[in-house]
């Protein structure tokens, strides 16, 4: 019978998720880690076990796709006893103006930041209910979820969403006392970048140049501050930034 704390992560494969899985294994939380790349989860859930003598579940499944989100049914009761939910995947397509925007790149952004997150929560918050004894979700939004930027119109709209969602949340769970916490970075070094320009490595580096950014391990921290405290303290909303960013078009690079 598992007697740790479970935690589930989305988006585990790498950056903030990553982070987050070795933090709260080192926490001994028992892990269940989601992602796309299966080779990634495998040897990260090897890593987990082998250093920190937890147990870990690993399911490939991308959140976009209801049936693959399904497979978290398959786990044992004892594995549906999750104390914490990360909703951490998410993803920028793109950076266009409106009448320019690719309408794939509209739909993977909406499908990921928010249906993804809806789907997910929606299979998490069920199991906590009848577990009836709280729970945590913590999900991961962004600085443009409260600003909206030059070209980052639906990018935006998504994380805009989760913000409303997290107090959506708050409200509809409040009878189970299940926490949700909404964690918004500001420009965060991970593959966010890369992924945004389809690959271009050069491109994605230039996001960075001149100042020194948040780190995932950084948001994790964060994350581990807002789980750990006493079960009467509930941390609503949380946006990190830089030292050298002051909103999201503002930036000192030096």
């Amino acid at each position: 019978m598992m007697m740790s704390k479970i935690a589930l992560i989305t988006g585990a494969t790498a950056g903030i998720g990553e982070a987050c899985a070795r933090l709260f294994a080192q926490q001994k939380y028992d892990l269940i880690i989601t992602g796309r790349r299966t080779e990634r989860l495998t040897s990260l859930s090897q890593e987990l076990t082998d250093v920190y003598g937890i147990k870990v579940t690993a399911l490939t499944m991308d959140v976009r796709s209801k049936e693959e989100v399904q497979k978290l049914e398959t786990l044992s009761d004892d594995w549906k006893k999750v104390d914490v939910l990360i909703n951490n995947a998410g993803l920028s397509q793109g950076l266009d103006p409106i009448n320019s925007g690719n309408t794939d790149d509209w739909d993977v952004m909406i499908d990921t930041n928010i249906k993804g997150l809806l789907y997910v929560t929606k299979v998490v918050s069920t199991w906590m209910v009848s577990n009836a004894r709280g729970g945590h979700i913590i999900n991961i939004g962004s600085i443009a979820g409260k600003e909206t930027y030059l070209n980052g119109n639906v990018y935006c709209a998504t994380k805009h969403a989760v913000d409303s969602l997290n107090k959506a949340m708050r409200i509809d769970l409040l009878p189970h006392k299940i926490k949700v916490t909404g964690i918004h970075p500001g420009a965060v070094e991970t593959e966010f970048s890369e992924v945004r320009f389809k690959g271009d490595t050069e491109r994605a580096k230039k996001v960075y140049d001149g100042y020194e950014p948040l780190h995932a391990q950084d948001i994790a921290e964060t994350i581990w501050f807002a789980v750990s405290r006493p079960a009467h303290v509930n941390i609503n909303d949380m946006l990190v930034m830089p030292t050298a960013q002051a909103s999201t078009s503002h930036l000192l690079r030096e």
